[in-house]
């Protein structure tokens, strides 16, 4: 399923396009590893979705000489965040990139030092700078700026979005993000891969189960162990809970876009009984402590499988009256009918996973593209939409809570009897693979090389909201901004998972 193709990375932009072709076989991730230690040079590495399988291209970039390779952003707008994240965290420069702005790295973070590279001393205090970074936008008469953030009048996390306008239309919007970045991927090296599992699962408060599995899926992977059958439907019916509380909740958020109190309520109050049964399950509210590398870490009764099934069995018809509020309703359809267009081949040039993607057109999901676990044992089918605006990524979210519905009834009705976990025996060092999950936002993936005795040389993580944040660039534009927290909250993406 995965097959890795060495190359010199002067040849890298040939080479990528030629896999590329012209989105046939999207870019799906893109990161740099310093192997200095290994063998001498660092190494970029580009994985491309190639029908039912990956293919990885890692380009050789040597210490001894010059530290660029040549830029696949002119043809693949996909790689364009990657590329700049790997000059900030790398000093690796892709030469002929548009936009080499900082990313990752913002103004009070001196030049020249990178890191991510294994010579980077964490014990080291790092000297404040003052640095300039220059916004993009729009200049000519009767244009001006609107600046929206860093801090918000909500209780989220920090973004700054700054829009070029003219009357009262938005000819473009420049984003900046990684304002809480955690540095957890530098953290993690170095430490033993269950130890490291604990900050995995807590990455971010709403897919913390979708990384959980992408992490473990590396490790079971490179260990050659079979996870029992128990422990993969359990795995899955967390998971598929993940997606049902964010669905629920998310398509009430979408209505404070607009002030729509009651359907923001009924969301909030029917995520809540979700949340209720996480606890009950799992002993927390986000799932978290069930999942661990070979396996769960307890079992179900049959006093919380029945909770569940009451709780689904309230939620339906509960969630079904929800949505009669808002497809009959003309003055709600106004507001998200042909708003926020992001056409199908945008998505695909942006890499758009998830909702996004399949509101697009874009028929994409890993449960079903690249299964796992117990999905190919369980029937369901993935919504897609063509029109690309915020309605049809609501009608997505709609659909999808209807097909977790009956998922979550298929894992409690074929629940296999076993085990619940397998030993994870020593992995050879230097041991590379992906793991990946699909979450309520979309492809989640892990790539992880193992050091000596079972510890992380280097973990990277890509979660859906990484490719999928661009894509609020492409559908901001055209429209006014008080719709903007409508096409906002239509992805509803995390900046947590940026921020990793």
């Amino acid at each position: 399923m995965i097959e890795q193709l060495n190359i010199e990375a002067e040849d890298l932009r040939t080479v990528a396009y030629s896999i590329y072709q012209e989105g046939q076989n999207g870019l799906i991730a893109m990161f740099a590893n310093d192997e200095r230690l290994l063998n001498g040079h660092y190494a970029i590495y580009c994985a491309f979705a190639m029908g039912c399988g990956i293919q990885v291209v890692k380009a050789r970039l040597f210490a001894d000489g010059p530290l660029e390779f040549p830029s696949i952003t002119p043809k693949i707008s996909a790689a364009a965040w990657y590329e700049r994240e790997i000059n900030d965290l790398f000093g690796l420069k892709p030469a002929g990139h548009p936009d080499l702005r900082p990313l990752v790295l913002h103004e009070n973070w001196p030049e020249q030092l990178y890191p991510l590279r294994k010579d980077f001393r964490t014990d080291v205090a790092v000297p404040i700078a003052d640095r300039e970074y220059p916004m993009a936008g729009v200049e000519g008469e009767g244009v001006f700026e609107v600046p929206v953030g860093p801090i918000h009048a909500g209780i989220i996390e920090p973004g700054h979005f700054r829009f070029s306008q003219m009357g009262e239309r938005i000819l473009r919007l420049d984003a900046k993000m990684f304002f809480l970045h955690r540095g957890i991927e530098k953290a993690l090296e170095g430490r033993p891969l269950e130890q490291a599992f604990y900050q995995v699962e807590r990455i971010s408060g709403v897919c913390g189960i979708a990384h959980s599995l992408s992490y473990c899926h590396a490790i079971e992977g490179l260990a050659n162990v079979k996870v029992p059958a128990r422990a993969r439907y359990l795995r899955v019916l967390a998971a598929e809970l993940e997606r049902l509380y964010n669905h629920v909740g998310d398509i009430g958020n979408l209505c404070a876009g607009m002030g729509f109190a009651v359907p923001i309520m009924a969301g909030a109050r029917m995520k809540e009984a979700i949340m209720t049964v996480n606890e009950a399950l799992t002993g927390n509210r986000f799932l978290r402590g069930l999942i661990i590398p070979g396996g769960v870490r307890k079992d179900i009764s049959d006093r919380i499988a029945g909770q569940i099934r009451r709780m689904l069995d309230e939620l339906e018809p509960d969630f079904t009256g929800l949505i009669r509020l808002l497809r009959p309703n003309d003055e709600f359809l106004e507001r998200v009918n042909t708003t926020g267009v992001v056409p199908r081949q945008a998505a695909i040039d942006l890499g758009v996973v998830g909702v996004g993607a399949r509101a697009s057109g874009v028929d994409v999901d890993l449960r079903r593209d690249y299964p796992y676990e117990c999905y190919p044992e369980l029937k369901f089918e993935v919504p897609v939409y063509t029109t690309g605006d915020v309605a049809a990524r609501l009608w997505v979210r709609v659909d999808e809570v209807y097909q977790t519905i009956s998922l979550i009834r298929q894992i409690l009705d074929k629940l296999p009897p076993g085990q619940l976990k397998e030993e994870i025996g020593l992995i050879p060092a230097y041991s590379s693979g992906f793991g990946w999950s699909e979450s309520s936002q979309g492809s989640n993936l892990h790539w992880l090389m193992t050091g000596e005795n079972n510890t992380i040389y280097r973990l990277f993580v890509r979660a859906a909201a990484y490719p999928n944040w661009p894509a609020l660039t492409v559908a901001a534009p055209g429209n006014i901004i008080p719709d903007f927290p409508l096409v906002n909250k239509s992805y509803e993406l995390s900046y947590a998972c940026l921020d990793r």
